[in-house]
């Protein structure tokens, strides 16, 4: 695999709280630059994002995220963030799930949690961000089969903030688990070449990345 092979696999993230507009500038024209598959960015910046990429030819997809970083919001509140980033131009929504309620086996009020949020994206690919760092294998499985069942597009390793990063033996773990049915986003504390194209390799078919101009200048 090559930087330009990688390039369309990755999502430029800039999701800590003291992100600025100027660093959304920024992001947007890297990821126009570098080919990349899109920006990923906190609700508040949905609008700027897409203002900046409207217009550019094979734009990056604008994603956001729900419920971010701990997954512990009112369901209501998922469903309603989600509908108020996509009215302001947002083409994912990468949503944590209800954590707890996993580790308490409520698979239940997980499924349903999810499903809200599929509803209210209204078609558009919803990932569901498992926290791998803080589930055992078993707890891992049942979130990927609770999210194929709630309709979601894609499964993702992890928020960035959990203490952990993204691993190839996750990875292959969760495309055993969802085989063909659900894609696969790896992201937390990717910042090499090496690192990227062996997640890849394990099965991932995204990447959340905030070091994604040294990843692509690496290859």
């Amino acid at each position: 695999m090559t930087s330009a092979e990688l390039a369309p696999l990755i999502e430029h993230t800039a999701l800590k709280p003291e992100t600025t507009p100027a660093a959304i500038a920024r992001l947007c024209e890297e990821a126009v630059r570098l080919g990349l598959r899109g920006v990923c960015v906190n609700p508040i910046y949905v609008a700027e994002a897409r203002r900046r990429l409207d217009g550019v030819a094979a734009r990056p997809l604008v994603v956001s995220v729900v419920g971010f970083p701990l997954g512990a919001s009112l369901t209501a509140t998922k469903a309603a963030e989600t509908r108020g980033v996509i009215d302001d131009g947002a083409d994912e929504v990468d949503m944590v799930l209800v954590i707890g309620r996993l580790k308490a086996g409520e698979l239940d009020a997980v499924e349903d949690d999810i499903a809200a949020v599929v509803a209210a994206a209204g078609g558009k690919a919803v990932k569901v961000i498992l926290e791998t760092s803080l589930l055992d294998d078993s707890e891992k499985i049942a979130a990927c089969r609770l999210s194929a069942r709630a309709g979601a597009a894609f499964v993702k390793t992890s928020t960035g903030f959990g203490g952990s990063h993204a691993t190839v033996e996750d990875v292959a773990l969760m495309r055993r688990t969802v085989g063909g049915e659900l894609r696969i986003k790896a992201s937390g504390g990717i910042r090499d070449f090496a690192s990227a194209r062996a997640l890849v390799e394990a099965g991932a078919h995204v990447l959340g990345c905030s070091a994604s101009v040294t990843i692509v200048g690496g290859g």
